[in-house]
């Protein structure tokens, strides 16, 4: 191993540790090492081991793509394989979340990766989905585009301010929280949209809604009224693959009547 890669290895550990804001002595404790190990390891004097590396990474909640990073960036042979997720391997869990997204219709539910790219979604779906021209289609849907975009599901929000404000802040928290460039390329994209010119109106002109348990639900105008609802997300627990790690369900749900009564109508082929 040359003298570089200790350097290359201690500066990722530095990094990810300030950026979760712990203290040298913080993350010894947790990781059951020594204040003065961890401070050779990080300035290159000591290279650490796989097994501290790996208790390290889970000490600092690195994901696993990067805890295979840092494996690298110490001459290490990666502890987690990326698979696709058409592999045989991965069957059990297309099945999983086929079950899923058929389960939750008539409401919508779609499956996304770490950068928000829409993987699969359900029938339910179609009502988002709706009016989205080409463009922001191919190659790849992503939720913050499809959502954010004024030519997309943007032009259709009755609270589009409250949304907008609510989307950047989880993905600004989400670039900090993980450092990866893809994400942080998105943030600047989609922060930078202008609103649609109609959202200045719509916003002084329309009604109050009611108290709601959510703060800001999605309310998105439809030919057959305004559907109201809130989402959950869904992720699998202790994934051993990088590309399972990084999936997450998207599950949908009306806040009020009127929505729950539409969904279901839709899903009828009515409204």
């Amino acid at each position: 191993m040359d003298v570089e890669q200790p350097s290359r290895v201690g500066a990722l550990l530095r990094e990810w540790r300030q950026r979760r804001r712990l203290s040298q002595l913080d993350l010894a404790n947790l990781a059951d090492t020594s204040a003065r190990h961890l401070s050779y390891m990080e300035n290159g004097r000591a290279r650490p081991s796989r097994a501290m590396l790996l208790r390290l990474s889970a000490a600092l909640d690195v994901p696993l793509r990067e805890r295979n990073t840092l494996l690298l960036a110490a001459d290490y042979a990666p502890a987690y394989r990326e698979s696709s997720l058409d592999d045989d391997y991965m069957a059990s869990i297309r099945s999983a979340l086929e079950t899923m997204l058929t389960a939750h219709e008539p409401y919508p539910a779609v499956v996304v990766d770490r950068i928000w790219n829409v993987l699969q979604g359900n029938h339910a779906m179609g009502v988002l989905m709706d009016g989205i021209p080409p463009h922001l289609l191919k190659p790849q849907p992503n939720v913050f585009r499809l959502a954010l975009h004024p030519d997309g599901l943007a032009a259709r929000l009755a609270n589009l301010e409250e949304v907008r404000k609510l989307f950047l802040e989880r993905l600004s928290r989400q670039v900090n929280a993980t450092g990866d460039t893809e994400l942080r390329l998105l943030y600047k994209e989609v922060s930078s949209y202008p609103m649609p010119s109609s959202e200045e109106t719509d916003r002084n002109g329309a009604p109050r809604h009611q108290p709601s348990p959510i703060q800001v639900p999605l309310r998105i105008r439809t030919p057959f009224g305004e559907l109201a609802m809130f989402s959950t997300m869904a992720t699998f627990g202790a994934p051993a693959d990088v590309t399972l790690s990084e999936l997450a369900i998207e599950l949908f749900y009306p806040l009020d009547d009127f929505t729950a009564n539409a969904l279901r109508a839709l899903s009828r082929g009515g409204a």
